[in-house]
């Protein structure tokens, strides 16, 4: 079932963040947008892939990514 609900996102366009939960645990990213279902978000992963996770497994990035990875 897909929520609309907003949820409080903590991130914002171009922020650092890192996968804490989940089977990708510990993937480098930079925070995109949110899903239209406001539980999921895009993040482009260091790979270039973009990909859709939930946002509850997100969190800040510790180390920033070189700028030739985004």
């Amino acid at each position: 079932m897909m929520s609309t609900q907003p949820v409080d996102p903590a991130f914002r366009e171009g922020d650092e963040v890192v996968l804490a939960k989940g089977s990708y645990q510990g993937t480098l990213g930079i925070f995109l947008h949110m899903k239209e279902d406001t539980n999921w978000a895009d993040i482009r992963e260091r790979n270039g892939a973009i990909r859709s996770h939930p946002v509850i497994w997100l969190a800040y990035g510790a180390k920033p990514i070189p700028a030739s990875a985004n």
